[in-house]
């Protein structure tokens, strides 16, 4: 049986809710524009907890909109720049899977259709509400015959479609619940990249905090090896609201707090550290996890450089000026972990590595002794693996080889990069 991925758009394919968009851009010069928008906001908020009913919401927010088909345009146009991160980066997903990728929203086509259609969505796979429009294009309703427009209508829709294979639903809103309550889909998973519902999460089969952690709960294709949100960042100290911000936006989970908690030690995969924090060399020896540490001041003295070099962590510091740094040591830390980038590193090779699409990215780290790529090259041979790009640097005792690889490959040589001699970390990026 097909598996089939029934998707909501606003709030989830999109990081916003478009008639609301619709209302900042419809109503910019209207004199109460502002007491219309949170009207419109309640209508919304209220449908997607489950207290009011679709129907009255929808038809409440239409009449409170005074737009046109001129407003549509500008709101498609804002919406392209307004599709969910963790959707953007997994295009090549939609592409793969065009035929069961399906858009069902309660939303409307004359918005909806031009923002996912680029993302290799088909148009017959975009189930959503039209517009009724008066001579003068002039929006004054929408086809109340649509079974999108009433209470339930998600579940009316799959119902009529009898769709035969497996059905999964990605949603932030209680109508996307309500599929799974009707038995129609196999999972639920509740979106929560861009707005958290209690009412819909308590109830869900997942909470899906990006639609990489969709994909890589049901082992489909992704961009990116591992879900960032996944990642346990921990913030010590004195740092920065913006140093955080930069690293949440990016999607890490991120904890702040005011000592290195033990019970965080052996989870944690980044650690964004503020000025004079002390990391105990009986942590860093236990940290098995940890990937990558940003100081906010100089390391030397607060974490042993040598342990991190036998554990494969990259350490980004600031010798100089702390305040000057504040934005950049979170970004060196995201683009080590996106990208595989060390500039700037305190103890690594430093690499900036093109990005490049298409490609399986192998971070090997390991002890910089003679042999290590010969023996690394050897593997990729053995496993007729098509090398697109290979990038190695040395520094003191650490050497770090990046392979971009094309095509499919056995699980197996994985494990055979780990067993190499002198193998310090090895980490699939994407």
């Amino acid at each position: 049986m097909k598996n089939y991925y029934i998707i909501d758009f606003d709030s989830t394919f999109t990081q916003v809710e478009a008639l609301d968009e619709l209302a900042r851009i419809s109503l910019e010069n209207h004199p109460d524009r502002e007491s219309i928008y949170n009207e419109i906001e309640r209508y919304t908020n209220l449908a997607m907890e489950g207290k009011l009913s679709f129907r009255e919401a929808l038809a409440g927010r239409v009449k409170l909109l005074n737009a046109n088909k001129s407003h549509l345009d500008k709101l498609v146009s804002h919406l392209k720049k307004k599709v969910s991160t963790s959707f953007s980066r997994n295009r090549e997903f939609f592409k793969k899977h065009s035929d069961t990728a399906w858009i069902v929203s309660g939303g409307f086509k004359e918005f909806i259709t031009p923002v996912v259609t680029p993302y290799h969505i088909k148009t017959e796979n975009i189930y959503a509400n039209t517009f009724r429009f008066d001579a003068e294009g002039n929006i004054i309703g929408f086809d109340e015959d649509n079974p999108l427009s009433t209470e339930g209508g998600k579940v009316q829709l799959l119902k009529q479609l009898n769709i035969e294979g497996r059905l999964f639903g990605i949603g932030d809103g209680y109508s996307d619940f309500q599929l799974k309550e009707s038995g129609l889909i196999e999972k639920f998973f509740a979106f929560t990249e861009n707005i958290q519902r209690k009412s819909v999460t308590e109830k869900a089969d997942f909470i899906t905090p990006s639609f990489d952690e969709f994909l890589y709960v049901n082992d489909l294709p992704r961009a990116i090896s591992y879900p960032k949100n996944r990642i346990l960042c921990l913030i010590v100290g004195d740092v920065p609201e913006i140093a955080a911000h930069i690293l949440k936006r990016d999607g890490f989970s991120i904890r702040t707090k005011e000592t290195f908690e033990e019970k965080y030690v052996k989870d944690v995969g980044m650690l964004l550290l503020g000025d004079n924090i002390d990391i105990t060399d009986e942590q860093l020896q236990q940290a098995d996890k940890l990937k990558t540490i940003g100081y906010l001041g100089d390391i030397k003295g607060h974490i042993n450089k040598d342990i991190c070099n036998a554990k494969g962590i990259v350490v980004f510091d600031d010798k100089k000026s702390k305040k000057k740094n504040s934005e950049f040591i979170p970004r060196r830390m995201a683009e080590f972990i996106n990208n595989g980038d060390t500039y700037l590193s305190r103890n690594f090779p430093n690499l900036v590595l093109p990005k490049v699409k298409q490609v399986t990215r192998l971070l090997h780290i390991h002890k910089n002794v003679p042999g290590i790529m010969a023996q690394i090259n050897k593997v990729y041979a053995q496993n007729n693996i098509n090398i697109v790009a290979q990038f190695l640097m040395t520094r003191s005792d650490i050497g770090y080889a990046v392979t971009d690889i094309q095509g499919e490959y056995d699980k197996d040589l994985l494990k055979q990069l780990k067993q190499i001699d002198n193998t310090i970390k090895f980490r699939i990026l994407y």
